[in-house]
């Protein structure tokens, strides 16, 4: 009976186990599905941002007029939203 009780109690154990590896596997996907998504989602940002960039070094000119050039200045946002254009 001692054996007995021992093997049914070594088979719920690895139906447990198979139960939490299907799980896991099934998470596992589901976050690679979403992984997947945030990396698209960060590819636009960049280049929305990388946009945003070039239309205002675009409308850009320094003291006599002419166009800033980005090679040379960078934006920077700071913690009060103020916006500035700093030399690199």
């Amino acid at each position: 009976v001692a054996a007995q009780n021992c093997r049914k109690r070594k088979l719920n154990m690895i139906l447990n186990l198979e139960e939490d590896v299907c799980n896991l596997q099934t998470q596992k996907e589901s976050l690679k599905k979403e992984h997947s998504q945030y990396s698209k989602s960060i590819i636009q940002m960049k280049q929305k941002l990388k946009d945003l960039y070039h239309d205002i070094f675009i409308h850009l000119r320094d003291d006599q007029g002419r166009p800033v050039n980005p090679c040379h200045y960078v934006i920077h946002y700071s913690s009060d939203s103020s916006v500035l254009i700093i030399p690199k």
